[in-house]
């Protein structure tokens, strides 16, 4: 008996089709409908404008187009229809790119509905699970996500699997100085210094102890003495300063937690002074005053 020959091992785009497979659904007029997976042209497939994503590695985009161009695509890429033979891709760009340089003609899709929302939130999701991120993109898309899908650390800790304290660690690296920012981005530090140099308050003091761990190509373990001997400093230093009274220590107290940023008062002996809340974009600054105005 003459058996056939199997798919496995030719990418999926031979899954697909394979006449033991039937994963594709049309309509009457022969269109695919959503929940289907087809292969469909490239090109009437429009870029997701909602894409967290800017920069591909050239070398990476080649490898994997080679790869694609000798297996075929092993993982469906993502789209929602828009209309008549119309749709828009939603995750997988990286692979969309990669097939267009192998010369690919049609690529394997995974039909589904998505609103704006749901097509931001989907991409800034399969960009977190990206390999090559850094602790700075990853912070950046945890607040985009809470911030322009408005979930709260606790929703974002539940849909992504990861420890509520894990989110909010990442995300307090964008309220270190750019430098230090920079810094973690190029892989000068890691993480780890990056945490450690968020204990300091002061801006100046954060980016002299910058220079000293880059410098002197400090451990982690060394970086947290240094802080240690410069936050013990400065302690002492603050002490000589007019310290507040204890219903203004209470309202920055409520404020911070309340507004999820760091606030400042500031009170001279006469009793006047100045609030600072500090922002680090312009939707934050959005978010601030609309708790606000409640």
């Amino acid at each position: 008996m003459k058996t056939k020959k199997s798919a496995l091992g030719r990418g999926l785009s031979a899954i697909l089709e394979s006449p033991e497979t039937d994963i594709t659904s049309k309509d009457i007029s022969g269109n695919y409908v959503v929940g289907a997976i087809a292969n469909i042209p490239l090109e009437k497939i429009e870029a997701n404008p909602f894409q967290p994503r800017d920069r591909f590695e050239e070398k990476s985009l080649m490898e994997l187009s080679h790869s694609i161009g000798e297996q075929g695509i092993i993982q469906p890429v993502t789209v929602r229809k828009l209309g008549y033979e119309k749709y828009q891709l939603i995750s997988g760009e990286r692979r969309f790119k990669a097939a267009k340089m192998a010369g690919l003609k049609q690529i394997p899709c995974y039909i589904r509905v998505a609103n704006d929302q749901q097509m931001l939130e989907l991409a800034l999701i399969e960009n977190i699970h990206r390999q090559d991120l850094n602790a700075i993109e990853i912070g950046i898309s945890y607040q985009r996500l809470i911030e322009e899908c408005k979930l709260t650390q606790e929703k974002l800790s539940e849909r992504l699997g990861k420890d509520r304290s894990t989110i909010t660690n990442y995300i307090r690296l964008l309220k270190l100085p750019p430098e230090v920012q920079i810094a973690l981005r190029e892989e000068r530090i890691s993480m780890g210094h990056a945490r450690t140099l968020i204990t300091i308050e002061n801006h100046q003091v954060q980016n002299r102890l910058l220079e000293l761990i880059i410098s002197k190509n400090l451990s982690v373990r060394d970086a947290e003495q240094l802080v240690k001997e410069n936050g013990t400093k400065t302690s002492t230093a603050a002490k000589k300063q007019i310290s507040l009274p204890e219903k203004h220590i209470f309202v920055r107290d409520k404020l911070r937690g309340e507004l999820d940023t760091r606030v400042d008062i500031k009170r001279n002996t006469k009793g006047s002074g100045s609030i600072v809340i500090t922002f680090n974009s312009d939707t934050e600054f959005d978010r601030i005053m609309s708790a606000l105005e409640k």
